[in-house]
This record gives structure tokens, C-alpha cells and sequence, in this order.
């Protein structure tokens, strides 16, 4: 099933994909790593393919307060040294590369207010979007808890790499 997710030009989610510029995706695969000790919030890894063709990786199954979520991959924000110009990740309190004490400077914040130390590599760019790829995750995830519990059970994530091979 293929379903239209991009946004229309007026900044509005277009969820049957017919404005103007609009398209669809398919999710075509997606790969579950449980993760073993589940003492954390986090419960597994997973990778998305989008149209038998685009490859995104290192998805968070996350527990949540209303149940599991999808956070998207992202990096470690960074600030350069002000002495050697090596970037070291923000609250670093000496260079990692040159070892000179950084100077304090106040982490940038989102608009709530909160302190923001990652930014997504990838994401979605509409709520509609956005539950398309939770929902197939989490239901796949759920799935894949089922397999867990079978004799033999092999993770399809450990074999990432093999849609180069296609």
C-alpha cells in the first residue's frame, strides 16, 4: 500500500498525497534489534526501507509514557575549540583533541525551552507522515517479540548490508 505523505504548498499535511508536488512512499522492509537489556527506555534499533530503495538507519524503539515511540537517528550537536578549532560535542569541558579548557557557553534550546544537545539526521516533515512510519515500526517491533520467543530465532537486523546485494 502506498500512501501520500509529503506536504502541500500551503505548509498542511496532504494525506492522500493529491496536491500539487505531493507523493507517496511505500515502507518496504523494516528490521528490528532488540536490545537485550531492557532495563533502559530503550527497547530496540531498527532500519527503514522506503520504496525498495532508500535506507534509513539507527530508528529508536523507545518506551513512552502511552507505550513505544520512534525516535529518529541523530547526531551529538557540537561547538568548535576555541584554541585548535577541533569539534568537541557542547558541554565538553576540555578539547578532545588539543585538551584546553572550553569556555562555558549556554546550550542552545528549542522552541519549549528545553536543552538541545542531538539533532535528527532524518524525520519526518508532517504529522501524517511521521504516524505512518511509528505505526508500521511498532507494530513490526511487536511482531518481532513474537519471533523472539521461537527456537532458532536470528535477528533480521544483524544481517544490514545485505540490501546492497540486491
Amino acid at each position: 500500500m502506498r500512501v501520500g505523505w509529503f506536504a502541500d504548498a500551503a505548509g498542511g499535511g496532504d494525506p492522500a498525497g493529491t496536491s500539487k508536488g505531493g507523493g507517496y512512499m511505500e515502507i518496504t522492509e523494516v528490521r528490528i534489534k532488540l536490545v537485550e537489556n531492557q532495563a533502559e527506555r530503550l527497547l530496540a534499533f531498527c532500519s527503514i526501507t522506503i520504496d525498495g530503495a532508500f535506507v534509513v538507519r539507527d530508528l529508536k524503539i523507545i518506551v513512552g509514557p502511552s507505550g513505544p515511540f520512534v525516535a529518529m537517528p541523530s547526531r551529538k550537536l557540537a561547538a568548535h575549540c576555541h584554541s585548535c578549532g577541533f569539534k568537541n560535542p557542547l558541554r565538553a569541558g576540555y578539547c578532545n583533541q588539543c585538551g584546553k579548557k572550553q569556555a562555558e557557553q549556554p546550550p542552545p534550546r528549542d522552541d519549549d525551552g528545553r536543552i538541545r544537545l542531538y539533532a535528527d539526521i532524518a524525520h519526518p516533515i508532517n504529522a501524517s507522515c511521521r504516524e505512518l512510519i511509528q505505526n508500521r515500526i511498532v507494530r513490526e517491533y511487536e511482531a518481532e517479540l513474537v519471533r523472539a520467543r521461537q527456537p532458532g530465532y536470528i535477528s533480521r537486523y544483524d544481517a544490514i548490508g545485505d540490501e546492497e546485494r540486491r
